[in-house]
């Protein structure tokens, strides 16, 4: 993109962020956060990953009414407001669903919190990862995506050469093909011909990835991966957690935070989360 481009684009997420999107007031999260701060508050109270809490904070959440929730964590926090054990929901929602309705972005887009205290210790991120995806979304693509993420938001924390290639290796074969397929040309730092913004949790990964690793700035990430349009909110939150990871949380321009209600939380508890580590 041009200066004069990215100048233009930058004032289009200006609007949503300023004004609101979803008709809801400025400064609204959505699903994405609203999920990633009840893993960030567990791990921060609980001082450990507690899948049992989490799932309780979840459905807790769902019980306050959000505006916006995925089909398949809404139907895995029924079920576990109905008695389902934290690991027992998700896997009865994923063997009942279809091909197509089986492997949404509903976990991806939450799981980053976990990278921050389990950066070091990358094998028990991979446990912890894909367990908090278990919770509501048990596909494997959607586990090991999970977990992809994290590995490659820990590895861009240390300041690795190649995250996303470091991640891939951590997984190895245990990790489905069809996700390593779509990111490997990532880790080699090939841009593919077409990424798509759909819900599906391949799509989610492979284009977020991009937006994140292959753009100059946490701005130009995060609008990019915005303005692609489809399942927006989630795609951007993906992207912006590796842009955040990658650049810094001073990268972020403050107009953006100043409009965010929950910023001051987000910092806190970021501060507690690196304490953790």
């Amino acid at each position: 993109m041009s200066a004069s481009e990215i100048r233009a684009e930058y004032g289009r997420l200006d609007e949503m962020i300023g004004h609101g999107t979803w008709n809801q007031p400025a400064g609204t999260i959505t699903d994405d956060t609203e999920q990633a701060l009840c893993i960030a508050r567990s791990l921060a109270e609980q001082h450990k990953f507690d899948p049992a809490d989490i799932a309780d904070r979840f459905v807790a959440w769902y019980d306050s009414g959000p505006f916006d929730i995925g089909g398949m964590t809404r139907r895995s926090l029924s079920r576990l407001k109905h008695g389902d054990e934290w690991d027992e929901a998700g896997q009865h929602v994923w063997e009942q669903s279809r091909e197509g309705q089986n492997a949404g972005n509903g976990s991806v887009m939450r799981c980053a919190p976990l990278a921050i205290p389990y950066a070091t210790d990358r094998q028990r991120l991979v446990g912890v990862s894909r367990q908090s995806s278990q919770i509501t979304h048990a596909d494997p693509r959607c586990t090991y995506g999970c977990a992809v993420l994290n590995l490659t938001v820990a590895g861009l924390l240390d300041d690795v050469d190649t995250p996303l290639q470091d991640a891939l290796d951590s997984v190895g074969s245990d990790a489905t093909g069809e996700l390593v397929t779509a990111l490997q040309p990532l880790a080699r730092g090939e841009s593919p011909d077409t990424l798509e913004t759909s819900g599906y949790v391949v799509h989610s990964l492979q284009t977020a990835l991009h937006d994140g690793l292959f753009t100059e700035s946490a701005e130009e990430a995060i609008v990019t991966a915005v303005n692609r349009g489809g399942d927006t909110d989630t795609i951007g939150a993906i992207a912006g957690a590796v842009a955040g990871a990658r650049f810094g949380a001073s990268a972020l321009p403050d107009r953006w935070l100043d409009a965010i209600d929950e910023a001051g939380e987000l910092k806190s508890i970021a501060d507690q989360l690196v304490e953790l580590a």
